[in-house]
């Protein structure tokens, strides 16, 4: 330990001495500069609508606006290979974390089969995507009815995330990478019809040496005096269509005003869950036709077009839709409040008992994000939710 002594103890003339000799210094020193606080990345997601499609053309015949949304994140190209527009579109999910992406049309059909990749050895390489020979299941779904399932193995790449409209590169990203997507009577997905792009500081799947399937933006370095994270604003209702509109709604990379009690954020502190990472459910008290109950919630664009309350009270018969014109409103534990009124084609919301149906966690869907903003931080662990 260094001994500090104090000024009064020296002599005039040794005083005067010694600041010349720091004026001198300091004249004689490089001089540094302090980095620029980088600018936030936008990034943009396509708000698309469900359709009915003709069996044979694949045409649309009807495109309804008003139920099954969904918003899609581009990712163009994985390694060395660049993605078709056609399967470019993952799910854009706020519910979970990671990029799970089908295998099909990205590397060769002779290294897939229907039980898993065909390589020996502990990985392979192949259009500069390293597929390692750790194998996983990845579940999915508010409750056990609605649990699809997808069989793969951990990957790595480089990955371009986003397009001409705005994109970044994370240089070598962990994913998961699989053969086959099932749904829960066991019937398979078509390839690429499970494609996810989970946003959520929690973890998909872990494998060995401490490796997470979670969020791709956890990934990305935002740059100088940012904090890693990202927020959304309202994303509205009114420009989803068949084949996507693009919408800037994403900001990569947190600000010190992004992050202040005077952003209008409410936040909250996500809790570590061993093996699951930072889920990003927070407390709070969920009232409907004026029945309450405490609950986790989460907030995800990935759940539509129905909400979940998980009444632990309820005496219903499995998943009961509310009625148009029901209440519904939430107030967390950090003190924000959300409500809505169900109706024929908005809010639909189901209630069920988490002890009959596997399901704990009250889910709030995309119908959420159409008039509320989000933001999550990476490095401190907090989820913001703000009304607009």
């Amino acid at each position: 330990m260094i001994k500090i002594y104090s000024l009064k103890n020296l002599s005039f003339f040794a005083l005067i001495m010694m600041l010349f000799a720091f004026e001198a210094c300091k004249k004689n020193s490089p001089q540094t500069t302090t980095p620029a606080v980088a600018t936030p990345t936008k990034l943009g997601v396509y708000a698309l609508s469900d359709t009915v499609k003709d069996t044979i053309t694949k045409t649309p015949l009807v495109v309804d606006t008003n139920l099954y949304r969904e918003l899609g994140m581009v990712v163009s190209k994985i390694g060395t290979q660049a993605i078709p527009d056609s399967i470019s579109l993952l799910v854009y999910d706020t519910g979970s974390g990671g990029m799970v992406i089908d295998a099909h049309y990205i590397v060769p059909t002779s290294t897939i089969t229907s039980n898993g990749f065909n390589f020996t050895g502990d990985s392979t390489v192949v259009n500069g995507i390293t597929i390692t020979n750790q194998t996983s299941v990845i579940a999915y779904g508010a409750d056990a009815a609605t649990e699809d399932k997808v069989y793969g193995n951990l990957a790595y790449a480089s990955v371009t995330i986003g397009d001409e409209n705005g994109n970044i590169v994370v240089k070598r990203l962990p994913f998961f990478l699989y053969y086959k997507a099932v749904d829960s009577k066991g019937n398979t997905y078509d390839p690429h019809e499970f494609d996810v792009f989970g946003v959520s500081s929690e973890y998909d799947q872990t494998f060995a040496n401490s490796v997470n399937i979670t969020s791709p933006f956890s990934y990305f370095d935002p740059g100088n005096g940012l904090t890693k994270g990202f927020k959304m604003t309202t994303i509205g209702t009114s420009d989803y269509s068949y084949f996507g509109t693009f919408v800037n709604a994403i900001t990569l990379g947190l600000t010190s005003s992004d992050l202040s009690s005077s952003s209008g954020f409410n936040f909250s502190t996500l809790s570590f869950y061993q093996g699951d990472g930072y889920a990003p459910y927070i407390q709070g008290t969920v009232t409907y036709n004026g029945t309450a109950f405490s609950s986790y919630v989460l907030f995800d664009t990935g759940t539509e077009p129905y909400s979940y309350l998980e009444d632990p009270n309820f005496t219903g018969t499995g998943t009961t839709l509310l009625a148009s014109g029901s209440k519904v409103s939430l107030s967390t534990t950090s003190g924000f409040s959300y409500s809505y009124t169900t109706t024929p084609l908005e809010n639909l919301t189901n209630v069920e008992n988490p002890g009959s149906q596997s399901g704990w966690v009250t889910i709030f869907s995309l119908d959420f994000f159409f008039n509320n903003e989000y933001l999550l931080d990476y490095t401190d662990h907090k989820l913001g939710v703000k009304n607009n």
